[in-house]
């Protein structure tokens, strides 16, 4: 099969390292890509956004499968775009997709179905928002209610630090549209966990559960990023909570979307809180997580195309869907700057160094200028080290990024720490 992937990330790194393992498929090309994608894939010059020359362009090449791995472009129609076209596309409909582009559907959902959830209210005013925040309990969160790239969420210890969010995402539009709306929503304490999940309608099949990193710095604090480090599985929370999560949370709002005319089709993925009354939903996102994917999918023992396919085709609950035993921890290593402002284009020494045997090198911000792998986003790389467990495979992850250097290099010292205690 010829496949298109679209997207230019460490995400879809991943899933082209490994639909690039399936006999099946024939020829991969990749919508933009990045210079790691290169080496396993045709990129194109062509933007995520650009629907109409992605659909010309899948046409032209007798595309027999478009994977679509970025929020953005679900959430504005891409996967009805080439449905029009009767080209074969993974992923939700826009519809669908509204789980993540919309932080009031989502939660308006959950609270219609009885799923559980953080307390919320939300806001289109801010002066009626900023009334109920100062009678709120702190800690607190602060949403901006549409996509903002991983960061129009803010955890915030102090008054003052909600007041400031609060003015930020509503009064000054850091994240633009995404704050014309927000959702203010109870702090729940406990473990974070993620799961992510084959979804076809109603038919839900889950994926190896893993734990994101998101604060920039060591234990847990700084701004939030797009996520610093990931680690699957989870070996100090009990199989009978990632059961329960699955139960109580996925199934239903599956169940849920199709009921509201809005069949899921594609990944979901369930961001979860792990507190004393149980697991509540902190987030949906409609695609594979970033950086989740590059520790889930090195464990998937399953053809993922054979997946993909099945999905599409409506027999999900018929396929034999298998995990390695072995563990896989993922270190990002970020610019200097991010999660804000950060420079690009500074060469990338020492990639060449690192066997597969030893670490997957999954790019996420890069590019090839001047016969040189350069910088090209905040999050950079993700390094993954896999082994018989969680030690063996941080060990591995470490040592290999260690390897590699670039002027500002940033990374946390931390990921996975928490599953060795």
């Amino acid at each position: 099969m010829n496949i298109l992937v679209i997207g230019r990330g460490g995400r879809e790194h991943a899933i082209i390292w490994a639909l690039k393992r399936s006999d099946r498929t024939r020829k991969i090309f990749c919508a933009p890509g990045n210079a790691g994608i290169a080496q396993l894939a045709e990129n194109v010059e062509i933007g995520e956004m650009e629907f109409e020359r992605l659909v010309q362009f899948a046409g032209n090449q007798a595309i027999d499968l478009v994977v679509v791995g970025p929020d953005d472009p679900l959430a504005a129609g891409i996967v009805d775009a080439f449905e029009a076209a009767n080209i074969p596309v993974y992923g939700p409909r826009r519809n669908a997709a509204e789980i993540e582009g919309s932080k009031i559907f989502m939660k308006n959902l959950l609270h219609k179905y009885d799923i559980p959830t953080a307390q919320y209210e939300t806001f289109t005013v801010y002066e009626t928002a900023k009334a109920y925040l100062d009678k709120q309990p702190i800690p607190i969160v602060i949403k901006a209610d549409g996509l903002a790239a991983g960061k129009g969420v803010t955890v915030c210890f102090s008054r003052e630090e909600a007041e400031a969010a609060l003015q930020n995402t509503m009064q000054n539009k850091a994240f633009g549209a995404a704050g014309d709306k927000v959702v203010i929503e109870e702090f729940l304490e406990g473990e974070e966990m993620s799961i992510l999940a084959f979804v076809d309608g109603e038919t839900v099949r889950p994926m190896a559960s893993a734990q994101d990193h998101k604060a920039v710095y060591d234990g847990d604090t700084g701004p939030n990023t797009g996520g610093m480090g990931t680690y699957s599985p989870l070996p100090h929370i009990p199989n009978s909570i990632i059961e329960a999560a699955v139960e109580t949370i996925i199934r239903p709002t599956a169940r849920a979307m199709a009921a509201e005319g809005r069949p899921f089709r594609g990944v979901l993925f369930a961001g979860l809180m792990i507190t004393k009354d149980g697991p509540k939903t902190i987030e949906f996102n409609a695609r594979f997580g970033d950086p989740e994917t590059q520790v889930v999918l090195p464990r998937l023992k399953t053809d993922l195309l054979d997946i993909f396919l099945a999905s599409l085709n409506g027999r999900l609950d018929e396929i034999d869907i298998s995990w390695s035993e072995e563990a896989a921890v993922c270190v990002v290593l970020a610019s200097e700057g991010y999660p804000g402002t950060y420079p690009k284009g500074l060469p990338i020494e020492g990639l060449d160094q690192i066997e597969e045997k030893d670490a997957l090198v999954f790019h996420a911000g890069t590019a090839f200028k001047e016969g040189r792998t350069v910088t090209n986003g905040g999050r950079v790389l993700g390094i993954v080290g896999r082994g018989a467990d969680i030690a063996e495979a941080r060990e591995r992850a470490y040592a290999a990024a260690t390897q590699i250097r670039f002027q500002g290099k940033q990374n946390r010292t931390d990921i996975a720490a928490k599953a060795l205690r």
